[in-house]
């Protein structure tokens, strides 16, 4: 009887088979299902690159009073509040823009912003002359909540030196790592109370600072926005002064 030989060729071509077959599935666990592009936009960034909480496009230059910067052309620059900004703060009842023809200086109040009674200035993040004022803005402050980057934008201000002026503002890239440490900020500053801050989708609610700063929130809110006046009540480094009388 051939028994012998027959078993032999079967397990043969078991082999084979499963010789062909491992490579197959191998290559099948590497590719992997692909998520759907809009799936895989709602899937949050990384702590590391960026910050889930607080949208951080790209094309965009930052300010570390949480303002943005996008170029145009012959110098002229579009300039608004970020989302930290506006989530910070929530709708404004008013915006209290420069005029054109005003000159900013980088670093100094550049407009301010009412909110339930309170004024809250926000940096400039450019020096430059005001060429143009959103007048979308100016009727309806809520635009800056609905879109901060797009319709939202606040002014457009003319610069003479525009490579310096994107030199001395934070680049996407920057950006990223400062919004996820502004993100772990917040975070520590919530504690245990973190869930009144958050809204259901794991973002902080439009106006976020009220539940976070209590009844002192709008001086909080100036904290954030590198506005707060300093406190006078300390005695200066080099001691009180003589008096001259």
């Amino acid at each position: 009887m051939d028994f012998l030989p027959t078993k032999g060729v079967e397990y043969l071509i078991i082999l084979a088979y499963l010789a062909v077959l491992a490579p197959f599935w191998w290559l099948l666990s590497r590719l992997g299902p692909r998520p759907s592009p809009a799936r895989a936009a709602r899937q949050p960034a990384s702590r590391g690159a960026g910050s889930p909480w607080f949208a951080l496009p790209e094309g965009f230059h930052f300010h570390r009073g949480h303002t943005w910067v996008q170029p145009e052309k012959d110098g002229v620059m579009r300039v608004g509040m970020d989302d930290f900004a506006q989530r910070l703060l929530g709708a404004p009842d008013a915006l209290l823009l420069p005029a054109v023809g005003t000159r900013l200086s980088g670093g100094d109040p550049g407009w301010r912003t009412q909110v339930d009674g309170h004024t809250v200035d926000v940096l400039s993040p450019l020096e430059g002359v005001v060429t143009e004022v959103n007048p979308e803005v100016q009727s309806a402050p809520e635009k800056i909540c609905e879109d901060p980057y797009g319709s939202g934008w606040l002014l457009k201000v003319r610069t003479e030196k525009p490579r310096r002026v994107l030199k001395n503002l934070m680049p996407y890239e920057l950006a990223r790592d400062w919004m996820a440490e502004t993100t772990q900020l917040v975070s520590r500053m919530a504690g245990p109370e973190l869930g009144a801050v958050l809204q259901d989708g794991g973002r902080p609610v439009s106006g976020f600072v009220r539940p976070l700063g209590g009844e002192r929130w709008a001086d909080l809110a100036a904290e954030l926005l590198l506005t707060a006046e300093p406190d006078s009540s300390e005695t200066p480094p080099d001691g009180p002064k003589d008096s001259l009388e």
